[in-house]
């Protein structure tokens, strides 16, 4: 173990989760679900963090998709949310059968472990050592159960007009964030395609 390691990949992780700047829309997924589980979104992403850093690059392979393809498809999710959080407006319909769903999606997927998450492990991957990863890892989740846990209290020192302000700011960078990410894999993706036909 590499403690210089293990705080930069904790840090890169932290910048990448961006939990905190998610807060606004985990608020709007509560009062759309009644309830956000901060335990099951935080061990459901912990899952899928730890499943990635180990084995994220042969499921891909498995079922025939690469990198790229996989963060264009958790950027257009993310591009629906943020578009909900700045016109104030409703795209994923809440299913009266399925409440609690809202921890698991959107919120550990593609919130918390999106696609910029897990392609930022499969790339940490070849640069650190998969133990200073995990324990990287580890301590984000820990990070996002507390501010998972707090958001009740922090909804009551924003108060609703600093909500719908904070909603409106966090969804545009949200929205900037999904772009990124789709124009960056696209960009790779259409490299990689005249690669293949000019071999």
């Amino acid at each position: 173990m590499n403690l210089q390691e293990m705080l930069s990949v904790t840090l890169i992780l932290f910048s990448v989760i961006d939990i905190v700047g998610s807060i606004p829309i985990v608020i709007d997924l509560r009062k759309k679900e009644g309830e956000i589980q901060s335990l099951k979104a935080t061990i459901v992403s912990g899952i899928l963090m730890i499943v990635f850093l180990y084995v994220g690059a042969s499921i891909l392979s498995l079922f025939g998709l690469d990198q790229h393809s996989f963060a264009i498809a958790g950027a257009i999710i993310m591009f629906f949310i943020a578009v909900e959080m700045i016109l104030g407006i409703t795209l994923f319909k809440s299913d009266p059968t399925s409440k609690g769903i809202g921890s698991i999606v959107p919120l550990a997927f593609p919130l918390i472990a999106g696609a910029g998450t897990l392609t930022t492990i499969l790339s940490l991957r070849a640069v650190y050592d998969p133990t200073n990863i995990l324990i990287g890892i580890i301590l984000n989740l820990f990070i996002i159960f507390a501010v998972l846990k707090s958001t009740n209290f922090l909804e009551k020192k924003i108060g609703p007009g600093g909500f719908m302000v904070l909603r409106r700011v966090f969804g545009i960078i949200l929205l900037a964030i999904s772009v990124k990410i789709f124009k960056e894999n696209i960009l790779l993706t259409l490299i990689e395609f005249q690669a293949t036909l000019s071999t």
